[in-house]
């Protein structure tokens, strides 16, 4: 696993030993950031919850995104999020707390732009973690949310005040690309 793009193009990324941990692959990776280049900026601030490697919030940092808050709630995920972040010397552009999404997000000094969602699959969080993000005003208005899940996973049920922007297969995965618009909310 490496980083894609941007300064930090080609760095190698430590990788879980055990399959409790599950990266998103080069592949999919690269084609996930081409579905939403035109949303990273130098003003951008990104949540990897559930990080794992935190190798999704390390390529918008590489890809010039302002900040990073990285959560996991598993000591392997942790450890590994945060020697990445060491090898990529990130630290000053990134927060990494250990817990629950929900405890970490609510404790991140900043509303997101981007955010990451690619939790566990058996867990099933995606729309649990989104409508947590909603609810508790951690989004701009605009911020993007891609969702990693399996091809059998729908996603149904997505709060109303996300807007389905992009979506991709990869195989046995696809990524659904969305739009928070607080005006939905109010319809």
């Amino acid at each position: 696993m490496r980083v894609i793009a941007g300064n930090l193009r080609g760095k190698k990324l430590l990788t879980p030993k055990d399959e409790g941990i599950r990266p998103t692959t080069d592949r999919v990776k690269e084609s996930m950031f081409n579905l939403i280049s035109g949303y990273i900026d130098e003003d951008a601030v990104v949540y990897d919850l559930f990080s794992g490697t935190g190798g999704l919030g390390i390529e918008a940092l590489s890809r010039g995104a302002a900040r990073a808050y990285f959560s996991d709630n598993g000591r392997d995920g942790y450890r590994i999020t945060g020697e990445n972040l060491d090898a990529c010397r990130l630290r000053e552009k990134a927060v990494l707390k250990f817990g629950s999404y929900r405890k970490s997000a609510a404790e991140f000094p900043e509303k997101a732009d981007l955010v990451f969602l690619d939790p566990p699959y058996d867990m099933n969080l995606w729309k649990e973690a989104s409508d947590y993000l909603i609810e508790n005003e951690r989004l701009n208005d605009g911020a993007v949310i891609v969702m990693e899940h399996p091809v059998e996973n729908k996603l149904n049920g997505i709060n109303k005040a996300l807007d389905l922007i992009k979506e991709k297969k990869y195989g046995v995965i696809v990524v659904s690309v969305f739009c928070y618009n607080s005006k939905s909310e109010e319809k």
